[in-house]
Formats: structure tokens, sequence, C-alpha cells
């Protein structure tokens, strides 16, 4: 058969047409791709209901405190400008401008470290995988391969066949001689010319005039030549599915022949996959008469068995360590591979893949499973071998069921639907068809899985940011609006003017949240377990944070309009107000910085945090010091204790929270020391 989108290289022929349009093998393909929507990443979906509990919630504060405006006689029109100024400051609208940003330069830092992002959320959502599923040639081999072993009544003979049932081309350039073809056969032809056994030569004793293709189906291949006037069909592939073809097999050298002997056979093949081989078996029969069809039935049956070989892939440096970190990081790594489950289980245990308690299972038993079956079973499993396309996208489904991120690799076109039924499709960019590459999310320029691990590390690191960011920016404008509503409760005059508001938030909402949004990874970010899907952004006591840092806000400022109110009148009450709340927010930016305190992980690393607080600084403290700036935002100049009293209470959340942070400690180390205990 030819499928459309394949390339004609060479040679003539007729053709019909089966089958058209949407009915082709990759029309099939493309179904399913459409069938199967690609999933929200983590971050839409949380993002998308942090969007709606804050429109909810400002939307209702604002039409309470304007209707307690209203009812402590305050001026109806002042009041509604309140109300909107508070309603604009409270929604964090910058952050979807911030978020956009953070991952714009998580991608430009992945692309240097080979790893090129299709699709601006597949940063975050690698960040969140819990499991890898990573197909094993190329990924995490070499793709290299080399003929370690052969086993067979005759060496020469098996490595003759073998050599002759490739498509591979023996070039020569500048003096220098190269095999061109897939891994597999390049190694098969390599080894005949190793020994002596030059394909192109034998071609021209006996030359190829038919063959049957290798498909991922019938795991086999075969060509037949012209000998004399006789024709000899050899054929390569699976060894348990060649076996099943072969009636005899030699006994010595070429026409001597016994009936087959299948266990053993089988047994030595089991020897050598033990051993991580990639196992390929040979088989041949001469003709004197070919068959007017030339097909799988009529050709790939009695054949005659010859011997085994056996090739080594081995593993990518530094694959062995990253999946040591993927297991530190809480990341189960599963390997998908069309290989023998001997060799699949062998590399995977050298990997450290495949532990005592993990198991391995093939297509074969995947198809007598139900769908519930494998999604109750799934996790049991770290090797999957001898798998189809239609298996892959059962393994993503079925993973995807019991609440895992999904991330899944590929490079063919048959791998396309799984990429895109998985949460982070990664193709692979130097073996990788465009088909694969345009379903997937993120593209390997290397086909290394260390990578992917590189980019897990950056997509954690982007993911804890974009918390930081909304962290800072929500108690932010917590701050504002207890601000605004305990002032008004508490009878006092409106302590911030909505022009005052909305610059703040201006000031406030952009730079710092943007530098926050640049922090450098924890140290211990690769020691922890990914973020559950099913927990929200505000899990693990985030929002009680929030709420207590608004307050924390809101109330310091209070204390500084009070001060200023009750001494020296309401003007310079609502200027001291208004630059506390600007710098009380720019000073607590560096307590978002880290759970720790920020004296242990230094307040200086991150220099974008410290220019912004800079800027934020001048630019604040300018609009009260310029007097048309002043006259604008309704400001009047401070004198020298008012000044110090600003700055005092604008410093005060550092100390507020280094102590709050030392409780956290304490409380987190009793913790701890009970677990132990009890374990």
């Amino acid at each position: 058969m030819a499928f459309m989108a394949s390339i004609v290289v060479n040679g003539h022929g007729k053709a019909i047409v089966t089958e058209t349009g949407m009915d082709t093998k990759v029309g099939k393909i493309a179904n399913m791709m459409i069938e199967n929507e690609a999933p929200e990443t983590p971050i839409q979906k949380k993002l998308g209901q942090v969007g709606k509990i804050l429109g909810i919630v400002c939307l209702a504060i604002c039409i309470i405190i304007f209707i307690i405006g209203l009812v402590k006689k305050i001026d109806p029109i002042e009041m509604f400008m309140t109300s909107v100024g508070l309603a604009v400051a409270a929604i964090p609208e910058g952050l979807p401008a911030i978020v956009t940003i953070m991952l714009s330069i998580g991608v430009t830092k992945m692309a240097k470290k080979n790893s090129i992002i299709r699709k601006l959320p597949a940063v975050e959502t690698l960040g969140s995988s819990s499991v890898i599923c990573s197909d094993k040639t190329g990924t995490l081999t070499q793709n290299k391969m080399k003929v370690v072993e052969i086993s067979s009544k005759d060496v020469s003979f098996a490595t003759e066949l073998a050599c002759m049932c490739t498509d591979c081309d023996i070039q020569y350039q500048d003096g220098k001689m190269e095999v061109k073809g897939e891994p597999t056969e390049v190694a098969l032809v390599n080894q005949g010319l190793e020994m002596q056994k030059d394909k192109n030569e034998l071609y021209q004793r006996m030359p190829r005039i038919s063959e049957i293709p290798f498909d991922s189906n019938r795991k086999m291949m075969t060509t037949i030549h012209k000998i004399g006037n006789k024709y000899r069909v050899i054929t390569k592939g699976a060894p348990d599915v060649l076996l099943e073809k072969c009636q005899k097999q030699m006994s010595g050298s070429l026409g001597k022949e016994q009936m087959i002997e299948k266990l053993q056979i089988q047994r030595e093949n089991e020897k050598m996959a033990g051993k991580a081989l990639r196992v390929i078996a040979v088989g041949y029969k001469d003709l004197d008469f070919l068959p007017q069809k030339i097909d799988t039935y009529t050709i790939e049956d009695n054949l005659i068995f010859v011997g085994l070989i056996g090739m080594i892939d081995p593993p990518r440096e530094g694959v062995k360590e990253a999946v040591r970190t993927c297991k530190k990081a809480g990341i189960k790594t599963v390997m998908i591979t069309g290989d023998h489950i001997a060799t699949a289980k062998a590399i995977a245990k050298e990997l450290n893949i495949l532990e005592a308690k993990d198991k391995a299972i093939t297509g074969q038993e995947i198809d007598k499973m139900t769908k519930q079956e494998l999604e109750k079973t799934i996790a049991q499993y770290s090797v999957f071998a001898r798998v189809t396309p239609e298996h892959k996208v059962r393994i993503v489904k079925a993973w995807q069921k019991t609440g895992a991120v999904v991330a899944m690799t590929g490079d063919g076109v048959n791998d396309s639907p799984a990429l895109k039924n998985a949460d982070i499709g990664i193709a692979m960019g130097k073996n990788g068809t465009d088909v694969a590459k345009n379903a997937a999310d993120m593209i390997l320029a290397d086909d290394n899985f260390v990578t992917i691990v590189e980019a897990v590390k950056q997509g954690r690191t982007i993911y804890d940011n974009i918390k930081k960011a909304i962290h800072f920016l929500i108690a932010t404008n917590i701050g504002e609006i207890v601000t605004i509503f305990m002032g008004l409760v508490l009878g006092l005059k409106s302590p911030l003017l909505a022009i005052q508001l909305l610059w703040i938030n201006l000031v406030t909402d952009s730079l710092p949240a943007i530098a926050i949004g640049l922090e450098p990874p924890d140290k211990d970010i690769m020691n922890r377990k990914p973020v559950s899907s099913r927990k929200g952004i505000f899990a693990d006591g985030l929002w009680n944070k929030i709420v207590v840092e608004g307050i924390m806000i809101g109330m310091l400022t209070l204390v500084a309009f009070s001060i200023g109110n009750k001494f020296f009148g309401l003007e310079v009450g609502r200027t001291m107000a208004f630059l506390s709340m600007g710098l009380l927010e720019l000073v607590h930016s560096f307590n978002i910085k880290s759970e720790q305190s920020i004296f242990k992980i230094g307040i200086l690393e991150n220099k974008f945090l410290i220019g912004s607080f800079i800027l934020g600084t001048i630019i604040q403290i300018s609009v009260a010091l310029i007097p048309a700036l002043a006259e604008i935002f309704k400001l009047v100049p401070l004198n020298q204790t008012q000044w110090m009293i600003t700055i005092l209470i604008s410093l005060l959340p550092i100390p507020i929270m280094e102590i709050q942070k030392k409780l956290n400690d304490t409380k987190y180390g009793k913790v701890v020391y009970q677990e132990k205990a009890s374990v």
C-alpha cells in the first residue's frame, strides 16, 4: 500500500486509489486529532477560576461600600467615584500580561537548552506534570544500534541475509564510507561490512527484485532476490512473530535443515533480550517460481529459521540521573516502546524506571483489558512494550483519569493522536515528523530525555512565580479594599481618593509583580511533588495568607491616615496614607519571594525586584514632591516628622512577616518531628 503523504524517492509504477480524504490512514489519524481537543492547561483552568472569584467578590464589596457611604450620608458622587476606583484597583487586570511575560521569558530560557515551546501555556503544564510517558529509542537511548551477539548455526549466512533485507544505502563521499538509513538496519549493514559482506556486492550477485515493506502490525520486512533460476525470500522481524512463520530451522551450513525447536529459540531470545539487547530474527526460503500475487500471505510463510541477532542501543548519558531527579520530584517515568518486553524491562531496570514494585505489560495484554480495568491498574505499570499508536492514546487517557498531568513523547505520524491527547505533547526535533511536531506543544531539539527534566524545572519555577505574583497582587488589592472599607466602618473620611487608588494600583500592579515573576528557582524545587491538577491555586492555606497580609497592609495604611488626620489634618492624613500604601506594597514584595526568611535566601539575589522597588519608590515619592503632580493627586507637602512616621510604617511588613515565618517554621518543624517519631 502507498499511503497518502508518503514520498516516492525513486522508481515507477501504477496505483489504484482505494480510499480518499478522511478515509485514508493519514485521514483517520487527522480525525483522531480533530475529535480529541487538546485539554486546557492547569494554569488556564486555575486563572479562570481566580478571575471568576475576584470579579464576583470585588463587585459585591464595591456595592457594599457604596451603600455604606450613602447610609453615612457621604457625597454620592464621591462614593461612586471611590467605589469605581476601588473596583478597578481591586481586580489585578495586569495579571494576564504578567503571566504572558513570565511564560515568554521561560520560553526563551528553555530554547537555549534545546526545548522549543510551540504553545506558551505548555511551559507551566510541564512543571505540573506527574507522569512522563517516554519513548525508549532515541529519547532514553542513543539510537545508535550496534550488533553485539548473533545466535545461529551459520553466523556468516545469518549476517548476509540480515544486511540484504534492509533499505540502507552505502554511500561514499570525500573518500569516506557512510551507511545511511534507519538505525537498526544501519547496524546490520555495518556488521556485514565487518564480516566482509558488502551489501552492494551482495546485490550485484543477488539482485533485489521485489519486497514487502515493514509495517508495525506485521513487525516484519521481506525482500526477494534473484539467484540464477531461483528466487530467495529473506524475512527479518520480531522473533515472536517470525517464529510463527517458520516450519524448519538451519541445523548447519546452507541446505541442512531440521524441524524447528521453538522453545529453545524462545529461551535464547529471552536470554538476549534480558541483556537489554534489541533482538531481530532472520529467516529465508528458496523458491523455483514466484506466485502471481506477492503479499504477506503468499510469501511470508513456511520459512527456514536462520538465527537471532542482538543489538545494543546504549542509554543516553545523564538519563539515569534525570530519572532519579524525576523520582525525587514526584514524577513517574514510564517507558513506552515497540520492543520485546524483555528488552524493554532490561533497559528500564538499568535506568531505574522499573523497580521491584513496578510491572511491565504488552500491547496484547492491554487489548484484553476494558477501559475501566486499565484505568484502575495503570499506576502499577512502568513499562509498556509492543504497543501500537492506539495503545498510546489509551495509556495517556487512563493516566489522565487518575488525575495525573501527562507528558508524552513521540516522533512519528502515528504518535500524533497521543501527543495531542496528552496534557503536553513532546515531539522529537531531530527524528520527528512534521505531523508529530505540529501536534506537539513542545519540541526537543536534541531528542534527549534529560532536556525534558530541565524543562520541568523551568516549568515549576514559572508556576511558582505566577503563584507568587497572584499572591502579591491580590494581597495588595485586598489591602486597598480594607483601607476604604474599614475607614467607612470606623466613621472616618475616605482615606484615599479614587485617583490616588488608581495611581497606587498602577505603580504596584506592574513592576514589582513582573519582578516577582523573574525570581530564580528555589533550591529544593525538584525535591517536592508536582502540584496536583485537582488543587486550586489558593490551596494549602494561600488564601488565608493573602487575606491576612491584605488586612495588615490595609490596617497599617489606616494607622498612617489616622495619625495624619488626627494631628495634622485630613489632607496630610490622605497624603501619608497615599505614600504609606504605595511604599507598603513595594516593601511587601520582598516578603513574597519565599516562605523562608528573606535574610536566609538573600534579599539581593533578584536584581529585577531591587530595581522595581527603587524605581517604584522614586515614582511614588515624586508624585508628592513635584507640585504640579501633587496638585493633580490632591497631595500636600509633609514635614520631617510626617515623613519619618510614613517611612517607619511602610517598613513594618518586613518584621511582621519575619515573625510570622519564624512561627510557621517552628510549627512545621514540630510536624516533621511527630511524623518521624510515628514512623
